[in-house]
């Protein structure tokens, strides 16, 4: 199996910033597209950024200019710098990848546990 694990959430005053890490590991062969998403108390769960194995990138028009997805293909790792944070960036941000696993030899969407931003002052 392929589990993802986040890291880098907390509570941060309006116009700063964080870094959310996301770690793949165990029986994988390759990561596809990584992707975070996030979801705020009482709505549903949105797209904020994907990324490709080859680094081309996607964001909600809402974080455009302000965050940015990378990766680190060789650490199975991917990470989201959030930068002029807002109250209504508040929720919980999950990381989210396609990767294959050799045992079993399979595709398989993963979710990690979710990691709660909390913007306010």
């Amino acid at each position: 199996q392929v589990q993802l694990v986040e890291s880098g959430g907390g509570l941060v005053q309006p116009g700063g910033s964080l870094r959310l890490s996301c770690a793949a590991s165990g029986s994988i062969l390759l990561i596809n597209t990584m992707g975070w998403f996030r979801q705020a108390p009482g709505k549903e769960r949105e797209l904020v950024a994907t990324i490709t194995s080859v680094g081309s990138t996607n964001y909600a028009d809402s974080v455009k200019g302000r965050f940015t997805i990378s990766r680190d293909n060789a650490k199975n790792t991917e990470y989201l710098q959030m930068n002029s944070l807002k109250a209504e960036d508040t929720a919980v941000y999950y990381c989210n990848a396609g990767a294959l696993s050799h045992t079993p030899f399979q595709w398989l969407e993963v979710w990690g546990q979710g990691t709660l931003v909390t913007v306010s002052s």
